[in-house]
């Protein structure tokens, strides 16, 4: 994360574009200045996409606050107007990740894993936030990234809730990952370059590639991931950009309900990342023994319950729907984390964590480390 994007192919902005003329009469072409995204906007108003390079370019300008905002709205809104290729997401998360304010982590890349998803689906209770700590409890080390949400419960909000210092320090976070097993990174505080689009985001009213450039830029460098989507198109483009970004293992999915998590009420659309490669595939909870239960049939109605429900499923004390998708979750977790063989072993690891008190120690670990207080661990 600390090197500058390096495009591997080179730019070719006609390739595959209609003539000029369609764009409209020479009077309105201008020169251009530093910073201009006009090469780039009238490239995709002619109908085509934009190379790994042209995109390293654009977003390049909208980080570093050289382009202006009527620029920035109009090329996210083209941008939206079809599904991204997977050359526009590597090419735009490799310059989130390069303006990154990372976490100070030794550890290898390809040994930390992420649980965040898009958002911007139905909600239940924060799942891959409560995965995250399940996985952890088992041994794997994940570096939990997310934000604030509109809804008032991202997993921001959830772990604030639980007593976790979500604006610790770096040093802090590291402390987090490397000791306890897991941390929280909060975006706001790891991407201040995109700052510069966070206006004219909001006042789109829209979603934008933003909303899936966050899973594939984690501040510690995550090797591996479980990535819930928000709509299945995305979900091939995601998971060709993990390939050219180098991830090493992950699960892209997106549940036939309209999860971005694994649903106990629908079949999940589940394409793994390995090694380059990908293998395309649906997983069905009755493979697991898991019997189908609608997820959104009773959901925490603010961050402050679904903190309660993460509480109880650690306890025991809270059972069927919310546990099975817990379950689940935290299994796809284990399976990218190459520390399950399959999702049913997967399920028996996540089971075993909840019910010996593991998972709900790793969070009283991570409320105390991350308020900067001694690890219960070590008394």
């Amino acid at each position: 994360m600390s090197n500058a994007p390096t495009p591997s192919q080179p730019s070719n902005p006609t390739q595959g574009a209609p003539p000029t003329s369609t764009l409209g009469p020479s009077e309105f072409h201008r020169p251009e200045g530093e910073g201009d995204l006009t090469t780039a906007l009238r490239h995709l108003a002619a109908g085509a996409s934009l190379s790994y390079d042209d995109t390293v370019t654009a977003f390049t300008s909208m980080m570093r606050g050289r382009a202006h905002p009527a620029e920035v709205g109009a090329l996210l809104a083209l941008l939206a107007t079809r599904v991204p290729t997977a050359e526009e997401l590597a090419g735009a998360a490799s310059v989130m990740r390069f303006h990154c304010d990372p976490v100070p982590t030794s550890l290898p890349r390809e040994s930390i894993l992420d649980t965040a998803g898009t958002g911007g689906a139905p909600k239940t209770f924060n799942v891959g936030t409560a995965s995250a700590i399940v996985a952890a409890a088992c041994g794997v080390r994940v570096a939990k990234a997310g934000n604030k949400s509109r809804t008032g419960r991202g997993s921001a909000e959830v772990l604030e809730a639980l007593g976790v210092n979500i604006n610790a320090s770096r040093d802090v976070q590291r402390t987090c990952l490397e000791h306890v097993g897991v941390c929280f990174c909060y975006a706001v505080q790891h991407h201040p370059a995109a700052k510069h689009a966070m206006p004219v985001r909001k006042i789109l009213g829209f979603p934008t590639i933003f909303n899936l450039l966050g899973p594939l830029t984690n501040p510690a460098g995550a090797g591996r991931q479980l990535m819930g989507v928000y709509a299945k198109q995305f979900v091939e483009p995601v998971s060709n950009a993990m390939i050219r970004l180098g991830t090493r293992r992950a699960l892209v999915i997106h549940s036939l309900d309209g999860l971005d998590e694994i649903s106990t009420g629908a079949d999940t659309i589940m394409v793994s990342v390995r090694d380059g490669q990908l293998e395309r595939g649906l997983f069905h909870p009755e493979e697991v023994g898991i019997s189908r239960s609608d997820p959104l049939a009773h959901v925490p109605a603010s961050a402050a319950q679904a903190a309660e429900w993460i509480v109880e499923l650690f306890d025991g004390s809270m059972h069927g729907t919310a546990r099975d998708m817990l379950v689940i979750n935290s299994a796809a977790a284990l399976v990218a984390a190459d520390h399950a063989r399959d999702m049913r072993h997967g399920v028996d690891l996540a089971r075993e964590a909840i019910s010996s008190g593991a998972a709900a120690a790793t969070l009283d670990r991570l409320v105390a480390v991350s308020n900067g207080h001694h690890d219960p661990a070590e008394h």
